[in-house]
């Protein structure tokens, strides 16, 4: 394709966003689940008018945005954001992932399910969207201990879920490699966590140190080009090493907190990219395979994340308000599943195409469903303090 097409096709993108971003404004929906809709209507299951040229970058985007989500997400788990609402964070992501494994997996093997390919499901269903929580909280304008609560539920929930999948890979796998799977599953988080503290410690001495403005955005965004390059480089997680460059910044750059609001004044363009191109590359086709097997998963999803956050706001003694809310604000499902799908696909081939399909078809809906669930959440919580 010329380049005077590409430039065409990524100024009528981000027009869009721009028009996404006013109609939710007026129709109080969120702009995540507009951008995905318009993706799906210009994409390959509607009008098909994104160019394959565009279309190929967005594993590169889906990277770079998701790394801006994972460090501002990183820096909500502030040591004093711990002392007020670590409890509710622990104890609320731990029993949202837990409740989700154990409704799911019985469930599935009722319907009828193997139950080994039933286990593998429930713990791909363990993985959220922060990209699309993060902008949804973002956009509410709303600031309270839920949505601080959340921000710091997000950021550590995958952690759980990537730990629990690596275990759940390991126990139905043993005859096929599970020691290989068990020092992978190590690497890509304890890895992520130590190039995190490597990137983040001389990052959080030396960022700020120059004039605010111009000169701290290339800071920002070098710090997270940085951080998703070492992290590809060396084949851990991206998404937890900006998660703990944020946190580290956070905690110990005590002379500013510049570099969060920068890259928050930056990252939109990236994120409504990443969004039109995520809903134009959707496989809307998968929901047809799915049955009444996959709606049951659906539902089970539904009512593992419901269980798990009531029993974990019990448990971390949140307001009574917030606590038959915190289930559907984690609904949404992106990426991660999508991830988790791919590598279980590999270790368990003869499954490869049942997984594909339920976690295309389950992202469909709870990335479409999920981010209005999270912002009716958020306003129904605000609303009765």
């Amino acid at each position: 394709m010329e380049l005077s097409g590409i430039l065409v096709t990524l100024g009528a993108l981000f027009l869009a966003g721009l028009a996404a971003d006013e109609l939710g404004r007026v129709t109080r929906l969120p702009r995540v689940t507009l951008l995905l809709l318009l993706g799906v209507a210009i994409g390959n299951e509607g009008l098909d008018l994104v160019p394959d040229d565009v279309a190929q970058w967005f594993d590169e985007l889906s990277i770079v945005a998701l790394t801006m989500v994972a460090f501002l997400l990183g820096g909500s788990l502030t040591r004093k954001n711990f002392a007020r609402h670590g409890v509710a964070i622990f104890t609320i992501s731990l029993a949202v992932v837990c409740a989700t494994l154990l409704v799911v997996t019985p469930g599935l093997w009722a319907l009828g399910m193997a139950p080994e390919l039933a286990l593998v499901l429930a713990a791909i269903a363990t993985a959220t969207a922060p990209a699309a929580m993060a902008d949804v909280i973002h956009q509410s304008g709303i600031k309270n201990g839920f949505t601080e609560t959340l921000k710091g539920i997000v950021a550590v929930d995958d952690v759980w879920g990537l730990i629990v999948f690596s275990v759940v890979l390991v126990m139905i796998g043993q005859a096929t490699g599970w020691g290989s799977v068990l020092s992978g599953a190590a690497w890509d988080l304890g890895g992520a966590i130590a190039l995190g503290c490597v990137l983040g410690a001389p990052a959080a001495y030396l960022t700020g140190r120059l004039k605010p403005g111009e000169p701290q955005q290339a800071e920002a965004i070098g710090i997270v080009f940085l951080t998703a390059g070492f992290a590809l480089w060396l084949e851990v997680s991206f998404l937890i090493t900006g998660m703990t460059v944020g946190a580290i910044i956070a905690n110990f750059a005590k002379h500013h907190d510049r570099a969060f609001h920068e890259i928050e004044h930056i990252q939109w363009p990236f994120m409504i990219l990443f969004f039109l191109l995520a809903g134009a590359l959707l496989e809307v086709d998968a929901l047809v395979l799915l049955g009444w097997t996959g709606v049951g998963f659906l539902l089970l999803r539904i009512a593992g994340r419901f269980v798990g956050g009531v029993i974990g706001a019990l448990l971390g003694r949140v307001p009574g308000s917030e606590v038959g809310w915190y289930g559907p604000a984690l609904l949404p499902q992106a990426g991660v599943a999508v991830g988790m799908a791919l590598v279980a696909g590999e270790q368990f081939p003869e499954w490869a195409s049942v997984i594909m399909a339920f976690t295309i078809a389950s992202t469909v809906v709870f990335e479409i469903i999920g981010p209005p669930l999270t912002l009716l959440a958020i306003r129904k919580v605000s609303n009765t303090r």
